[in-house]
């Protein structure tokens, strides 16, 4: 039997579990799969560092602190990139490709801001790129969007993708203690790092929002196109409020595809941020394209006010989901563990059998995230302002006569239409929670804008969007 030779650029805990997964498991590895791989070296920062011996007896002389030394060793079928960030994993994915290896990446960042260009490099390489694991660790949404789903015509594929900010959130749900309490208790447990800001923030989902939309409508989405907003500012009492109401707060990764032409927006329309309160990056856009051959969507990170009726809203802990709209498939959800050194290897080896298997057949690469040597469009992103859905709003105002017509009036004279109106406390404690039909966000933001310079308003609490109830088609 041939064997393929692999090297494992990093050694933390997916790298880590990986090495154990190849060495441990690898007699069961060859009977399942057929194919024979072999550790040609693993990149690390420290050869000196004492490794745990549950990987098993792994020969010192794999280990090496130059990663380019492997990636351009002429034996090395398959590289394996676990270092993570955008250098040097750039520049060592660029050179394997160049010599003719395949490669396996779990580089969420790399990936959302050169996944096409790398794609279209290995394709016209004859070589393999494959990514499951950079999104929603060993939940196999990439290869299904990419292959399975690669004839249906998708409309939305939303989720939960970062394990962090829903431990977070269910926490303040269920156990009623505030952002921080629920934030600290993560960190305890090892789910979040010390400095949360990629999870809380939205950075790490973001990044697999460029992933998902990119294969999902066929073109190039990447990490700046992404409007992000965190969870740092999703209260204790939003969440309350919310179960009241009959949803469930979550941190969605959300994009969608327009079918329909839309008109031109100008480059001042196209590049002017969101108004609202909580937005916290919104995405630098194309102008709008005068015909339909440029796919229009929508791709997106924010907490939202989930049914819960809908499967993602029983979506607890840790766990991720991606929620996935076709014309034909209709509705598919996966759900599993989307993070940690352990599954995210799981979905790392299952690429690398599958780039191993492939070398050894002589196969062409299959189309990962376009189709093969054929150059992809660039998206053209639709700014958040032309976008529509329903809206939860809470505010506190004075408790005086005519506040709820003044406030009403000014719902209205923004087109905002008020589905649900509910009043709690009294006197100084009076707050106001709305929730709108669906409404264009540009209205919404002025709507707050003069909400905010009404008298009897004294604060704007909560904002947030209620997820499932529209869509951009």
């Amino acid at each position: 039997m041939n064997k393929i030779r692999c090297a494992i650029l990093g050694c933390g805990n997916v790298g880590s579990a990986l090495v154990s997964q190849l060495i441990v498991g690898h007699d069961d590895i060859v009977k399942r799969t057929g194919v024979d791989i072999e550790i040609a070296g693993i990149a690390v920062r420290d050869v000196a560092k004492h490794r745990d011996a549950k990987h098993g007896y792994i020969d010192g002389s794999l280990f090496t602190d130059d990663p380019f030394a492997l990636v351009n060793d002429s034996s090395v079928d398959i590289v394996v990139e676990l270092i993570g960030g955008t250098d040097p994993a750039s520049q060592l994915i660029d050179r394997a490709i160049e010599t003719g290896k395949s490669v396996v990446s779990a580089n969420k960042e790399l990936l959302a801001r050169r996944g096409s260009d790398l794609v279209s490099a290995a394709a016209s390489a004859g070589v393999e790129l494959l990514y499951e694991a950079a999104v929603a660790g060993a939940i196999p949404v990439v290869r299904l969007l990419a292959e399975s789903l690669a004839a249906e015509q998708l409309y939305r594929v939303s989720g939960i993708v970062n394990g962090t900010t829903n431990f977070v959130l269910s926490a303040m749900s269920e156990e009623g203690v505030d952002y921080h309490e629920a934030l600290e208790e993560a960190q305890r447990l090892g789910l979040a790092e010390s400095n949360p800001s990629a999870d809380v923030d939205g950075y790490d989902a973001a990044a697999k929002a460029a992933i998902l939309a990119g294969i999902a409508y066929r073109c190039d989405v990447r990490l700046d196109d992404v409007a992000r907003e965190g969870i740092t500012r999703v209260r204790a009492e939003d969440v309350q409020y919310a179960r009241q109401l009959g949803y469930i707060i979550k941190l969605l990764v959300v994009t969608e595809l327009n079918q329909k032409s839309r008109p031109n927006v100008s480059e001042n329309q196209a590049s002017q941020a969101p108004t609202a309160p909580q937005v916290s990056q919104a995405p630098t856009v194309p102008q709008a394209p005068a015909a339909s051959t440029v796919p229009q969507v929508s791709v997106r990170v924010y907490p939202a006010m989930v049914p819960v009726s809908h499967p993602l809203a029983s979506v607890r802990g840790a766990h991720n989901a991606v929620f996935i709209e076709g014309e034909r498939c209709g509705e598919i959800m996966l759900y599993g563990q989307g993070a940690g050194g352990v599954p995210t290897a799981s979905a790392v080896m299952g690429d690398l059998v599958d780039a191993a298997a492939k070398r050894l057949a002589g196969h062409q690469p299959y189309a990962s995230m376009v189709p093969a040597r054929e150059p992809v469009p660039r998206a053209y992103v639709i700014p958040p302002s032309e976008l529509r859905c329903a809206w939860y709003i809470n505010m506190d105002v004075r408790d005086q006569p005519g506040v709820l017509a003044a406030v009403a009036h000014v719902f209205g004279d923004n087109g905002v239409s008020i589905r649900s109106m509910e009043q709690v406390g009294m006197g100084s404690e009076a707050r106001l929670i709305f929730v709108t039909h669906e409404a264009r966000e540009g209205d919404i933001d002025k709507t707050l804008e003069e909400l905010h310079g009404l008298g009897a308003v004294e604060n704007i609490g909560g904002i947030l969007r209620v997820f499932g109830e529209s869509k951009t088609r």
